[in-house]
Parts: C-alpha cells; structure tokens; sequence
C-alpha cells in the first residue's frame, strides 16, 4: 500500500486540499497530512484544517508521493519551507512522485523538478521563462514521468484521481470514481 505525505500551510486551498486527502484515503492509501508547524491550519477560505501531525513529526517516514496543495498564501509557505524543499528535492532524486496542484508548481519549480518536464499550474503562478526546458501546458492534469501537475480547484478531483491511479492502478482508481457517481 502507498504512503503519501500532504505538507498543508496557512493559506492552502481547502478544496484541493480535502479532495486529495479524501479520494486518495478512499483509495486505501495511506496519507499523512502535515502542518508546517504543530498548529490548526486555517485555510485559504477559513476552513480550519487539522493535520495529522506536524511536519517535523512526519519527515521522520519515507513516503511513495508527496502532493503539494495549491492556494495563496499556502504556496508561497511551501515554496519558503527549507523542509519541504529538501524533502520535495529527495524524493525527486530517488525517482519517486512528485505532485503539485495550482499554485504549488512554483514549490516543485524552486526544487529543480520541473527542469525540461512538460507541466500545468494556476495560469501565471509559476515563471516558465525561469525554468530551464519546461513545456508548458494548460491540460487539466499533467504527468511526466515521475512529475505530476494540476491547474487548481476545479481540477482536484482529477488530480486525485489520476494519483490514484499511478499509485494503485487503474482498477483502483475506477473504483473509487465510480462510488463518487461523476457525470
């Protein structure tokens, strides 16, 4: 069964957020959402989230992905945390899934990954002009490689879904979409 790690910031996006955290637990994967500090995370639109616990506590397990939520300022709370930079950039290295959704390309941006891998995000929250080789696209859900993007709120559900899927196959992932009764 995969391990998956969600760091989740003030200011993240809620419904990004949730959806992940949500579909990939209906899925059978094991996640552990993670403050960046041991306090109730207020989200982007007031929703106050409680993580599992808190990042220092959680880089203590390895993970299969992590998947970085979007939202502002939660991105930007990401992209500055040397902890989830560092980590964000091992398991890139170790060729192990990245992901990001809306906003928190920019995180997966500062780390390197997305150097010559083609990507989506939130229209404008990522320099493309800044990163060495990207191929920039404006698709739902975006996988290269071990690299995996999404635009943002509107596409959560089929961000999660397609993590599903590299983590757990596609049988798993029509399972889990079928009980959701998507049009």
């Amino acid at each position: 069964m995969a391990n998956v790690l969600v760091p989740l910031a003030q200011g993240c996006e809620e419904l990004e957020a949730v959806t992940v955290i949500d579909l990939l637990r209906r899925a059978g994967i094991t996640v552990v959402s993670a403050g960046l500090d041991d306090q109730p995370v207020q989200a982007s639109r007031g929703t106050v989230l409680l993580p599992d616990m808190s990042l220092d506590e959680a880089l203590a397990q390895d993970y299969d992905m992590v998947v970085l939520p979007g939202g502002l300022p939660g991105a930007d709370h990401l992209m500055n945390d040397a902890r989830v930079i560092e980590r964000v950039t091992r398991m890139a290295n170790k060729g192990q899934y990245t992901a990001a959704i809306c906003a928190a390309p920019r995180v997966l941006a500062r780390a390197g990954v997305l150097d010559g891998k083609q990507a989506t995000s939130f229209p404008g929250a990522i320099d493309v002009s800044s990163i060495p080789g990207i191929r920039y696209s404006e698709q739902a859900v975006v996988r290269d490689g071990m690299v995996i993007t999404s635009r943002g709120p509107g596409t959560a559900m089929d961000f999660a879904l397609e993590l599903i899927e590299v983590l757990e196959g596609k049988p798993v992932r029509d399972k889990v979409e079928d009980a959701l009764q998507r049009p």
